[in-house]
């Protein structure tokens, strides 16, 4: 109560201005003002400079598989894993820019530094493109073959892409924890307002990828790769000097210090414990006394009854009493029960994090093997071509429909049948009905890959387009994708969000990140596994450089059923996992259902 007085007296100091309850300061570091700073117009600008990276960002990714193959003369398969292992790390990269963010630097000026880096990438890989990579210009379409390179141009295109892969990866998890720091959740119509903000962030991310996939993805498929990596170094250029705009709008919450050295107390300090016998209850654990408002760092989260064995950390024994008479604290002997339940939080989110993995190794081939499949079908509709990578415009405008169709049709709608003021389906409900429809999309993709094989030549030497079944009836496969991604991924931001500690909040969007990271790795993984069961005997393997010599929708068959799998996986850990129990910042303890899954 005193903490909720003291906030209360502080929204109207100084003519009567009321300031954020969550904690955010502004750029000088004072406490933000609500009507001065963040919300919607900061908000808006974070969600126009995710719209322009991403459009970068999928500049490069969207075409990176025919790039390898057309340009650098690569195989499918090679490509394929290339292109999954330069994903992977994308995302692996987002830990690091969300420990530099949580511990020292702060998300504005990760997501600063991150995106120099970034611009820096794409204007190196447009010049070494430019100068050395397209020979003779032109290449790189299905008519002009490109010639050798030297090991040393080979060098500065991987240099380049995967300084990409460094600036987008560290700023991607912060630009997605730093708009929700635009909204104060502590206020009802802000808070409802952080969820909104979510699933805009999503469909900023397809919308700006739209671009890239149609525009960009038909000039790149028509040899001018040079061409469309100068447009996605000057997108992500404006994207920066946008976000630089806003400075003096944003609201921060300033970092809160290494967490693997909190950690390793709490581990230490239960191992120091293991022989002590513990009374039962929760009046021997130890917790610092009260909170300060005007603190910016963690709030109190309450004692749960998992993994005991952390809670000795906290418990205070004879000799601990002896230690606070003398004025003495040892943080590896004594931890805060607050600092053992982040502990606890981590550990219970990554079996659900572990169970997103193979989702992600569905969704990534999208990127991949959708768009060699595509690629070899019948790509002309009357007299246009149909680039295959623009194919996952139809996974974007499914997004952007069902965002729609959740928040304005489905979610209305649960809520009414359970007749709760909930906001309907939790998170963890919707991210098992992304993965039911991701497995529903790997279905779609081997039945249309059966037929492709049905009508196609066999005796082709350049495969692709050898197929008469046309590229549309690709859409139902990308669309299934769009959807699932709207349950799965909308639902991750959500869930990591919510149920990270306060300390740890760009951790939680870099475990959604690093979820597609893991994916990209397995799918490539799973390939490199594949091609060598399948080739032996001197058989062409499921995934030739030749489709039509293989049987790609054995793969994708085989994805459907690890995706069953890992669902009732999935499901077993959806049930025991047990929510985040906050105590209100500045709120009175009666409103901790606010946070509930």
């Amino acid at each position: 109560m005193a903490c909720l007085e003291v906030c209360k007296e502080g929204n109207y100091r100084e003519g009567k201005e009321e300031y954020t309850l969550d904690g955010t300061v502004d750029w000088d570091g004072r406490p933000a003002i609500k009507a001065k700073s963040g919300q919607w117009f900061a908000g808006t600008i974070i969600l126009l400079n995710q719209g322009l990276a991403t459009l970068a960002f999928f500049g490069v990714g969207v075409n990176l598989v025919l790039f390898l193959t057309r340009v650098l003369g690569q195989s499918n398969a090679d490509a394929a894993n290339s292109v999954s292992k330069w994903t992977g790390t994308v995302y692996i990269f987002s830990l690091v820019g969300a420990f530099l963010s949580d511990s020292y630097w702060g998300r504005y000026k990760t997501c600063a530094v991150f995106q120099v880096i970034f611009v820096i990438g794409l204007v190196s890989l447009s010049l070494s493109s430019y100068l050395f990579l397209i020979r003779p210009r032109g290449c790189g379409n299905q008519q002009i073959p490109c010639g050798s390179h030297s090991s040393m141009e080979i060098t500065l295109f991987y240099l380049s892409i995967y300084l990409v892969a460094l600036g987008n990866g560290g700023y991607q998890p912060n630009i997605a924890t730093f708009g929700a720091d635009q909204f104060d959740e502590e206020d009802p119509r802000e808070g409802h307002s952080k969820v909104s903000f979510f699933s805009y962030f999503y469909l900023a991310l397809n919308l700006g990828s739209l671009f890239s996939n149609t525009i960009l993805g038909y000039f790149e498929d028509e040899g001018m790769w040079a061409l469309g990596f100068w447009v996605s170094a000057g997108s992500a250029l404006a994207a920066l000097v946008l976000f630089l705009v806003g400075t003096a709008k944003y609201r921060h919450f300033k970092p809160s210090g290494n967490p693997i050295s909190r950690f390793s107390q709490v581990i230490v300090a239960a191992l120091k414990k293991w022989r002590v016998e513990m009374t039962p209850g929760e009046d021997d654990l130890y917790e610092a006394d009260g909170v300060d408002c005007s603190d910016s760092s963690s709030r109190k989260i309450l004692h749960t009854h998992g993994f005991k064995f952390l809670d000795r950390a906290a418990y205070i024994t004879s000799r601990d009493l002896e230690d606070q008479k003398q004025g003495r604290y040892n943080k590896w002997r004594l931890c805060p029960i607050t600092q053992v339940e982040e502990v606890k939080c981590i550990l219970r989110l990554l079996p659900i994090w572990l169970c997103t993995i193979i989702y992600s190794v569905v969704f990534t081939q999208m990127a991949s093997l959708f768009v060699v499949q595509g690629a070899a079908m019948k790509t002309t509709v009357s007299h246009f071509r149909i680039p295959p990578a623009g194919m996952s415009s139809f996974d974007i405008v499914s997004v952007a429909v069902f965002i729609f169709l959740y928040r304005r049709v489905i979610d209305p709608l649960v809520g009414r049948i359970r007749k709760t003021h909930s906001r309907g389906l939790t998170e963890l409900q919707r991210m098992g009905i992304g993965l039911v429809i991701g497995f529903l999309a790997m279905v779609a993709a081997g039945i249309v890959e059966c037929y492709r094989l049905k009508y196609a030549r066999k005796d082709c030497t350049r495969c692709e387009g050898s197929s008469t079944l046309s590229i549309l009836w690709q859409v139902p496969q990308y669309a299934l994708i769009g959807a699932s991604e709207v349950f799965m991924y909308v639902g991750q931001l959500e869930f990591f969000n919510a149920q990270a500690p306060d300390g740890l909040k760009s951790f939680g969007s870099a475990l959604c990140m690093t979820s597609i990271s893991l994916g990209n790795y397995v799918s490539s993984l799973l390939v490199s596994m594949v091609m060598k069961i399948s080739t032996e005997e001197h058989m062409p393997g499921w995934i030739p450089g030749n489709l039509n010599k293989g049987h790609l929708d054995r793969f994708y068959f085989l994805l459907a059923a690890l995706t069953v799998v890992d669902l009732m996986v999935y499901i077993a850990c959806a049930k025991w996992y047990e929510r985040i129990k906050l105590e209100g910042k500045c709120r009175e303890d009666d409103e901790q259902d606010n946070y509930e899954v």
